[in-house]
């Protein structure tokens, strides 16, 4: 089945150079960061191109398809995740931090100072853009890395009365874990708050629903990436009710989010149309639609079934293997296929740069935009993060990462396993001949 997945995705067998001059097949395990598009999104691209044209404001022929296409990718985004079109915006945007940036602005009541739940093992994205204009406290993990469902709890009950939004990642993208979403929406909607799920790790690799809007369950707010589902065109989508998108003014203004303008009044017009300033990108809603239909067509749930099974192989291999730290507690079915892990004595980036230089395996190192969080997986005292905040040439600490796609198969998680093997057994020999990393404040 893989091999037929791998049929679908652009460019997965291309031959790669190696630092040896000798070139090997590219294996991609950085899909948490962005993924190779679709087959179809490329064909869809270009079966589109000549029809392209200006939208909304149009009378030419291709202006009306154009905008109708467009339109009707909203659509299919909604009808993806189950989302109510008559009472939700469905609104394209660049990214999920820009989804997620949109709506700190659409919440904000000026004079008003109240709270944001965040977490500790959220993205930047899900923490930076509600620090200006909000307070935010943020939910503990366990030792795992876990959320904890009690401290969520406690911070709701401790700010009944003036909660904002409970802003929780959907999965995590520095250890896959899942959040029980649903669960988090219950509380939240006990306590008066609202949910807002960062979707950017979860929708590309597991069934989502937003359930109906009168369902304790209902999750308020989701932010996701095309480039992240194999759409890699430049657009996101924000999903929330229109009730909070019409109530002030977007942040973006100009072309397309009016009705009425004189120099003395402004008419805002309705959202969706108000929160997409500009010509929008109909390229990119047009590839995220064709890899949604294909998604769908595939279905998630073998999707994640797939995903699930080299993640498993993979957690397996490297509890086996000496002198790996694995940043996970086992339960693979509340995760996604994400992994991170550390080889004792050897800096993530090395790790990274020799997987990619000697074996054609493209990983990610470092933090993964995620620091509170990785500082606490690592175990780092307060005293340390100080120090390096404190010296800016200190390098930040972090983990290695692999994290899978639908293509993706057993050979290749073989293949990187038995190259892992070998940077430990000849570990002395990598440290030598990568030292120009090494410095004293290099550590894993």
């Amino acid at each position: 089945m893989n091999q037929y997945f791998r049929s679908l995705v652009v460019g997965v067998d291309i031959p790669i150079p190696l630092c040896d001059g000798k070139w090997s097949k590219a294996i991609h395990f950085d899909n948490a960061a962005t993924t190779p598009p679709l087959l179809t999104v490329m064909n869809e691209i270009v079966r589109f191109a000549p029809w392209y044209s200006s939208i909304h404001r149009g009378a030419g022929y291709k202006s009306l398809l154009s905008s109708n296409i467009y339109e009707q990718c909203r659509w299919i985004v909604a009808d993806f995740v189950n989302a109510d079109i008559e009472e939700n915006a469905i609104i394209f945007v660049k990214n999920t931090t820009e989804a997620i940036n949109k709506l700190s602005y659409r919440l904000y009541e000026e004079g008003k100072k109240r709270v944001v739940l965040s977490t500790f093992m959220e993205h930047h994205s899900n923490d930076l853009p509600w620090r200006d204009k909000y307070h935010v406290d943020y939910v503990k993990t366990d030792s795992y890395g876990r959320l904890s469902m009690e401290d969520l709890e406690e911070k709701l009950k401790k700010y009944a009365g003036s909660l904002a939004l409970v802003a929780v990642t959907g999965a995590s993208n520095v250890t896959g874990y899942k959040n029980p979403i649903y669960q988090i929406a219950r509380l939240a909607h006990r306590y008066g708050a609202k949910i807002l799920v960062d979707g950017a790790q979860l929708i590309p690799h597991a069934p989502f629903d937003m359930k109906p809007m009168d369902s304790p369950e209902h999750i308020d707010y989701l932010a996701f990436s095309g480039h992240k589902m194999y759409a890699p065109f430049g657009a996101g989508v924000l999903i929330g009710p229109k009730s909070t998108f019409e109530r002030s003014a977007p942040e973006y203004r100009g072309g397309g989010t009016v009705e009425m303008v004189t120099h003395d009044f402004i008419r805002w017009a309705e959202p969706p149309l108000k929160e997409e300033a500009g010509t929008p990108n109909i390229m990119g809603a047009v590839a995220l639609a064709a890899a949604i239909k294909s998604l769908n067509w595939i279905g998630m749930e073998r999707i994640e079934s797939n995903e699930r099974l080299l993640m498993h192989h993979a957690i397996r291999e490297l509890k086996n293997m000496p002198d790996i730290k694995l940043y996970h507690d086992g339960n693979e079915q509340d995760s996604v296929g994400i992994i991170s892990f550390n080889i004792l004595d050897m800096p993530h980036q090395m790790v990274a740069q020799i997987l990619s230089y000697e074996g054609g395996i493209a990983v990610r190192s470092g933090c993964f935009c995620a620091q509170p969080y990785i500082q606490k997986l690592l175990g780092l005292s307060s005293e340390e993060i100080q120090r390096r905040i404190q010296d800016p040439k200190s390098a930040h600490p972090g983990m290695v990462r692999i994290s899978f796609g639908l293509y993706n198969t057993m050979e290749e998680v073989e293949k990187f396993v038995d190259f892992l093997y070998h940077i430990i057994k000849n570990k002395s020999g990598y440290l030598k001949k990568y030292q120009h990393l090494l410095s004293d404040d290099i550590k894993p």
